[in-house]
């Protein structure tokens, strides 16, 4: 059965290292986990060098715990010219795998580069 989140581009756990004065995960840390793996769908698409031009819709449902196995789900959700747009959905699985927590989801807009860094048409 397909997941209608699309495929599982990452999984990480977070460190110790990455927690906020709450014992939170910093929000920065998954938007980097996030584009990390934009970048990967969004490159396969363009069959090379891809930016973020824009990140919509951003929501901050559940706060990441230390401990969270982070899985981040990527698919494209529209195309243009020369970009494309990927869902991007994080889930944490905790309690030793025992519950699955929807974290946060965002629509990502990368632009495809040619060898001088500007815009190219997608194949």
């Amino acid at each position: 059965m397909t997941d209608p989140r699309g495929d599982v581009v990452l999984r990480v756990a977070p460190r110790p290292a990455d927690i906020n004065s709450n014992g939170h995960i910093f929000g920065g840390w998954v938007l980097s986990q996030m584009d990390i793996a934009g970048g990967i769908v969004a490159g396969r698409i363009a069959q090379g060098a891809v930016a973020t031009v824009a990140i919509e819709g951003m929501k901050f449902i559940t706060p990441i715990l230390l401990g969270d196995v982070v899985s981040v789900y990527a698919q494209a959700e529209r195309r243009g010219r020369t970009s494309v747009a990927i869902r991007i959905d994080v889930v944490a699985t905790r309690g030793g795998g025992e519950e699955q927590v929807d974290l946060t989801s965002g629509l990502f807009t990368f632009v495809a580069l040619d060898e001088h860094h500007r815009p190219r048409p997608l194949p």
